[in-house]
């Protein structure tokens, strides 16, 4: 059975949450469906039921799709660390931090453990609905384009390619990606799709008559601008709330900041130079590097601002951000030459970097520990994963219990607490106590909520039929 493809004309299109839209409705229809990505470049990750991590966008679809993530769905994950370098994770394993030409020369390496994903995917689901990345159109990487070209070629989908018209130049935007695309390529290419029209739909009549007699390919859909299932990307932050009481770090190097997609209409992105006035409770993330960050934070002076915040209202740490708080760091030239850093010293746990491979696990853990938000509900459980470099000794106040071992850690005001749990306010009872603590109303949706309700907008607004009849 053919394959369906759906491409962007550019980053942060709506490739991801169609792409979810469509494994959820073609399931629902009675398809046995699989999501791919050849190659993703995401600081935004998620850990399978068998340690291996993989894009968070390719978990949310395969659950979109009722069946479980694996390495396969997104074989080869590029996350960004400054300075032209990555990691490299391949089949949801990091195998090195490479260069752009370091990683250009192992494109053919890569491109052999992609067509073998994706052959197995093929050969077990009745549908593969495979997401491009970025733009297709990207002529200046067609010679070692894995995700785009590479995977047309590979795959021979039909291809849809999806136009955002809420940032403007959406004609253009899909006639020019249509034209510069291979021939062969071009060919495949079987459906526009319009994404996050603000207005009403007839106002596009004109244009979207002229660009399919241009093409000859059929505009199939306008979806309506609606909540998105997720941030797809860095991009999306800016589309955040500027005034809510949760304030977020924003790092240069933040990753998984799609852990705080359920308190988003609450939350907003602190810069380094922003002051935190009207902030109520702060939030450290992730970082892909830790001491980087951790270093632009005191240079910018947003240390101190953290720490006379801390005086009298929360602060929360999340993976690096755990780190940051506290006594120090000690890397054994894991991810830098050998070197010790002074954190915060807002919790007593210091971390050393001591082997370049990764703790990886689905966690679930019970709150034993006296701090914020976490106090309301004391003794229950909270479930999330773990993607980290680094071990951190706890000296007093651990927060949580997993495998009769404890994790994370407070002050002893229990103002500050830190925590290597990713997806931690993916649990409605943190949400509802963060609410209460706040005395904010937050309404927590669940991701099946929110892919059953952006494909009921999709399935209203897209001709799914069409698409059913290139895939048989």
């Amino acid at each position: 059975m053919p394959a369906l493809m759906i491409a962007g004309t550019t980053s942060s299109a709506g490739k991801s949450s169609i792409t979810t839209a469509l494994c959820r409705i073609l399931s629902k229809r009675g398809y046995s469906v699989a999501p791919f990505k050849a190659q993703n470049m995401s600081l935004n990750s998620y850990v399978t039921r068998d340690g291996k991590e993989i894009a968070i966008a390719q978990a949310i679809q395969a659950k979109a799709a009722g069946i479980e993530p694996d390495e396969r769905m997104n074989p080869v994950l590029l996350k960004p660390k400054g300075d032209f370098v990555s990691q490299l994770i391949v089949m949801g394993v990091a195998v090195g931090d490479f260069t752009f030409d370091e990683y250009c020369n192992k494109v053919p390496k890569l491109r052999k453990v992609i067509e073998k994903a994706y052959t197995d995917l093929q050969r077990e689901f009745d549908v593969v609905v495979i997401e491009g990345a970025g733009g297709i159109a990207e002529i200046n990487l067609y010679d070692r384009d894995l995700s785009n070209i590479g995977m047309a070629r590979m795959a021979k989908p039909a291809i849809i390619v999806v136009g955002d018209i809420d940032r403007g130049g959406v004609f253009a935007s899909l006639y020019g990606s249509y034209l510069l695309l291979p021939e062969d390529v071009r060919r495949a290419v079987r459906g526009f799709l319009i994404n996050r029209l603000r207005g009403k739909a007839d106002i596009l009549g004109s244009g979207i008559d002229k660009l399919e007699k241009l093409t000859g390919i059929r505009v199939i859909g306008v979806v309506p601008y609606a909540e998105s299932i997720f941030s797809e990307d860095s991009l999306c932050i800016e589309e955040w709330n500027k005034d809510g009481v949760v304030g977020i770090v924003k790092l240069s190097r933040i990753s998984n900041f799609t852990d705080f997609e359920p308190i988003r209409k609450v939350s907003r992105f602190v810069s380094l130079s922003d002051e935190l006035d009207g902030i109520e409770l702060l939030i450290v993330p992730g970082s892909k590097n830790t001491i980087k960050d951790l270093n632009l934070l005191k240079s910018t002076g947003m240390d101190e601002k953290i720490k006379n915040f801390s005086k009298n209202k929360p602060v929360i740490g999340i993976c690096g951000g755990y780190q940051m708080l506290g006594m120090k760091i000690v890397d054994h030239g894991i991810e830098h030459s050998r070197t010790t850093v002074k954190g915060l010293g807002l919790l007593d746990v210091s971390t050393e970097f001591k082997t370049f491979s990764k703790i990886c696990r689905k966690v679930k853990k019970r709150i034993v520990g006296e701090a914020v938000v976490l106090d309301r509900i004391k003794g229950e459980e909270v479930r999330g994963y773990e993607i980290h470099k680094g071990f951190s000794y706890i000296s007093r106040n651990p927060i949580f219990e997993i495998e009769k071992e404890f994790e994370g850690c407070a002050s002893d005001d229990g103002l500050v607490w830190g925590t290597y749990t990713h997806a931690l306010f993916w649990n409605e009872n943190i949400v509802k106590a963060l609410s209460r603590y706040l005395d904010v109303k937050i309404k927590f949706s669940s991701f099946k909520d929110r892919i059953e309700k952006f494909a009921r907008v999709v399935e209203e607004n897209v001709d799914i039929d069409e698409i059913v009849r290139w895939i048989n």
